[in-house]
């Protein structure tokens, strides 16, 4: 078997986890937390010296809980986490069963989706309609376009580092707009969409072909929906239209100063073509679509009457590691650590490759305004300088880890100071499987796509499956956005 070795030109790396300072593997919350528990302890002692043998055990259980590590996070935030799902669970706040209830509620869809609602709008440059999700608690808008990637993969490097560059140029504007709040990326992989090649075919199909030409045809067309998929990438921004001079008032004026802003981001030259900008009724496929995947062929005209609510799921379970929904179950993942390693381009690939189950991947962007990138990385620096420092006085000598964590964020301060962008991110990952008997499947098939990136380290989104699941959509929730 022969392998792609990928050039150095086309690796990228930078990727770091925010740290803060504190003692050992405390953050400095804790770190105060603990410091402040262990004074109060002392201050009961001299009055009372017998409370010792019960307040002391219960502070170091504490703050030994939040030193130990579980899945990547402090373990005390995940025994947290899981405590409040369970008390969640039994008062059934978990569970969703859409009702009919008397306006406003019954427009409403459930979670993180609740303040949101779809406005269809009309662009005058295209002369097409926009369907744009209006987030009703913040006055946010989301538009989404429809994207129809190029392969990159047997491209030229020099036009492989023209798209790298363009979609840097890309993320620079939005650093320097403040009415963008932030942007994601969805790519959604769905098996078995032979079901529209097969009709196409049957249209354009002559009847004085030849046999075997004919035959041949009929063969592809029975087996294709069976070995293909469809991919369906989207790109969301979410804009304040009233974060400026003059904040527009009336809903129609946020909807044109939301617009005009949107189109002054030009996708062209980073490895995409744009389909199209979309409308109200592409957006109620791909929302109704992932709650209910059976709904993912249907006609415009089916999903063209639908009420918002109507997209959402008419029942669903939000478990501790799976989200049960309309007669399907998904799992999402989201990212842990990546490598500390330059990476190729073409890392996600394990992730895009389509597979027994329908997958959505999802990029979420917020780009840092200058001032504030410049802050966070001198912050970063000075925090993995303390715990160099911290632990060679203890230990005689910093650990590697620390030493060269030290070095990448000076190494990012002087890009930032160069020119590049700070930008804060995240991978959410969410595969679906028709029943629960397919769920461990799906799960392993899952595992399998990320251990082939070969360094990107993910975990399941513990007791926040429903509101991953949403961030892959385009409701208008982004969770680096507040």
């Amino acid at each position: 078997m022969s392998t792609h070795e990928v050039p150095n030109t086309l690796r990228v790396d930078g990727f770091r986890t925010r740290r803060d300072f504190g003692f050992g593997n405390l953050s400095k919350s804790a770190t105060i937390f603990g410091a402040a528990a262990l004074a109060a302890d002392g201050i009961f002692a001299t009055t009372e010296p017998a409370t010792l043998l019960v307040t002391l055990p219960a502070t170091l259980g504490v703050i030994g809980l939040a030193a130990a590590r579980r899945h990547g996070m402090s373990a005390l935030n995940y025994y947290w986490a899981k405590f409040s799902w369970r008390r969640a669970a039994r008062a059934e706040a978990t569970s969703y069963r859409r009702v009919l209830l008397p306006y406003p509620y019954a427009l409403d869809l459930p979670g993180v989706g609740a303040s949101s609602t779809l406005i269809k709008a009309h662009d005058p440059t295209s002369g097409r309609s926009l369907g744009i999700v209006h987030d009703r608690a913040t006055d946010y808008m989301t538009f989404s376009t429809l994207l129809a990637p190029g392969g990159s993969l047997m491209a030229p490097t020099g036009a492989v580092q023209s798209n790298i560059r363009t979609w840097g140029a890309v993320l620079d504007a939005m650093s320097t707009d403040e009415q963008i709040k932030g942007a994601s990326v969805t790519i959604q992989i769905t098996p078995g969409a032979g079901e529209a090649l097969g009709d196409d075919v049957k249209l354009r199909k002559r009847a004085d072909a030849p046999a075997l030409a004919r035959a041949t045809i009929d063969e592809l067309v029975r087996t294709t929906p069976h070995a293909t998929a469809s991919v369906a990438p989207w790109m969301s921004v979410t804009v304040d239209p009233t974060a400026t001079a003059v904040p527009p008032t009336d809903l129609p004026d946020k909807v044109a100063e939301a617009l005009r802003v949107v189109d002054s981001l030009d996708l062209s030259g980073t490895g995409t073509d744009i389909y199209r900008r979309a409308t109200d009724i592409d957006v109620r496929r791909l929302v109704r679509s992932a709650y209910d995947p059976d709904s993912f062929h249907a006609r415009d005209e089916d999903f063209a009457e639908l009420q918002w609510s109507e997209c959402g799921p008419q029942a669903a379970d939000d478990g501790w590691e799976e989200y049960a929904h309309d007669g399907a179950v998904s799992i999402s993942w989201i990212l842990r650590e990546m490598p500390r390693r330059p990476i190729p381009y073409s890392v996600l690939l394990p992730l895009l490759s389509p597979g027994r189950y329908q997958r959505r991947v999802t990029l979420a962007y917020k780009v840092l305004d200058p001032h504030e990138g410049e802050q966070v990385l001198e912050r970063e620096i000075s925090n993995a300088e303390q715990r160099a420092e911290a632990t060679a006085q203890v230990k005689g000598r910093a650990r590697w880890s620390q030493k060269l964590d030290y070095q990448r964020a000076e190494k990012a301060a002087a890009q930032a100071a160069s020119g590049a962008q700070v930008v804060d991110w995240t991978l959410m990952v969410t595969a679906t499987a028709r029943t629960a008997a397919e769920l461990p499947a799906a799960r392993q098939e899952l595992e399998r796509a990320v251990k082939a990136t070969r360094g990107i380290r993910m975990r399941p989104a513990y007791g926040a499956q429903a509101a991953v699941f949403a961030a892959g959509l385009p409701l208008g929730y982004n969770p680096l956005v507040k």
